[in-house]
């Protein structure tokens, strides 16, 4: 297949309505391609990660602190930004569009064989395993694609099984409490799995004790962050884990959040080695992490910022950002657009829409993007003074653009379908 080719393949099994992940709970699609793959998941070890928030940036960080100690990383997340590629990545190169042909044509043609139509989200999983086979990595970072027990991910046996907190999220699969949630999350612990926990609650703590890991290692008992400082391009952080305790890390993303992403990725990966890591190893790890589309800064004098939030939870965290970290001086304009099955009131709320002097809505560019004018009369529901309607991300933002000065702000989120076409729009158009 080219590249085009495979794009189409895909396209041709995307299931829209049911998020293109998962139609029912199963993984028996998943496992049959695998079985007749020859079981690629299992090519080599695997910290599974799963999470409401901040997985990405975390099996950043964990890919990183592996990089720095030796070790050739594949790593598989979800969803991409820009370009599918973006997904399927060793030592943090992005798949080649020669390879990534190649590795969905190997599935097309199971699919024959097998008699039996596979998923987007099954496709790209198989695809990333049979890739990370072939290049003989030594170590695979998995992102968990949706909850975690019938995720198609989770046909590989973690040696380390991260879950980075617990919020509402994906509803219309699990729910309605965060307990519900928690255990559809549990699923990706298996027996010999050591268990890394970001989230403290001890309802939630005791569902995934439960689970009957190998060990279980939680955040504020096991491993904390005993200091957070706002610092130039991110934070310093210092860290206590269950072997050591490392001071003035430098983290160079930005929000009080990454520091529990942070400490989480540092202890999963000292618990897959079974060691305390070298401080230089992570300074080194950590000097090369980066996460696009996660609270990133494209533009000063307006700023211009760009992050994925996509639950009330995410944009909760995304406005103290915005408004505790950079403070800025001029107007503030915030640019959303959601996907449907999320609550925009919810979403504006946690954003604070009513402190922006302007709020832009689009929508989003997928087809389960929510209309502008649905997400318009949430702001204005929400008392919003000044609110626009745009369909399109570009649009939108030669709008929002047309309101601002040097000394001004634009915020763009809601979902990373809008950071990502607003990601290739921004870089044409700022200086």
């Amino acid at each position: 297949m080219t590249y085009q080719q495979a794009l189409d393949y895909l396209d041709h099994h995307a299931s829209y309505d049911k998020t293109g992940r998962i139609d029912s709970p199963s993984t028996a699609t998943i496992s049959r391609l695998c079985e007749l793959l020859g079981e690629p998941q299992h090519c080599a070890p695997v910290i599974h990660i799963t999470g409401t928030n901040g997985k990405g940036s975390t099996a950043q960080m964990i890919t990183r602190l592996l990089m720095a100690s030796g070790l050739r990383v594949g790593t598989y997340t979800s969803p991409h930004l820009e370009r599918v590629n973006e997904r399927f990545t060793i030592d943090c190169e992005v798949i080649s569009d020669e390879s990534f042909g190649e590795q969905i044509s190997a599935i097309a043609d199971l699919e024959v064989l097998a008699g039996m139509r596979p998923g987007y989200f099954d496709i790209c999983t198989a695809a990333a395993f049979r890739w990370f086979a072939d290049e003989a990595v030594d170590v695979m970072v998995i992102e968990v694609g949706l909850l975690g027990r019938w995720d198609a991910t989770n046909v590989v046996d973690a040696q380390v099984a991260v879950i980075t907190n617990i919020g509402l999220d994906h509803m219309e699969f699990a729910g309605p409490t965060r307990a519900d949630i928690a255990r559809e999350k549990a699923g990706i612990i298996k027996p010999q799995s050591v268990v890394v926990c970001g989230e403290s609650d001890a309802e939630m703590v005791a569902i995934f004790a439960a689970a009957d890991g190998a060990s279980l290692l939680v955040r504020k008992t096991d491993f904390e962050v005993d200091s957070n400082q706002l610092a130039l391009g991110g934070r310093v952080i210092d860290v206590r884990t269950p072997t050591t305790i490392y001071p003035e890390v430098l983290v160079p993303l930005h929000g009080r959040h990454q520091a529990d992403n942070a400490i989480v990725a540092i202890t999963a990966v000292e618990a897959f080695f079974a060691r305390a890591l070298e401080s230089d190893v992570i300074d080194e790890a950590f000097a090369a992490v980066t996460m696009p589309g996660r609270f990133e800064v494209l533009g000063h004098q307006p700023l211009v910022i760009v992050d994925g939030a996509h639950n009330p939870a995410g944009a909760d965290v995304c406005a103290s950002v915005f408004f505790e970290d950079f403070d800025p001086a001029g107007r503030r304009l915030l640019l959303l657009g959601c996907l449907q099955g999320r609550d925009p009131d919810a979403m504006l709320a946690a954003l604070r829409a009513d402190d922006f002097d302007l709020v832009v809505c689009c929508t989003a560019p997928s087809p389960r993007g929510l209309p502008a004018q649905d997400v318009a009369q949430a702001a204005r529901r929400m008392g919003c003074d000044d609110v626009e309607t745009v369909n399109s991300v570009e649009a939108a933002i030669g709008r929002a653009l047309e309101h601002i000065g040097p000394d001004d702000a634009l915020l763009i989120t809601g979902s990373l379908y809008v950071v990502g076409a607003a990601r290739s729009y921004l870089r044409r158009v700022l200086p």
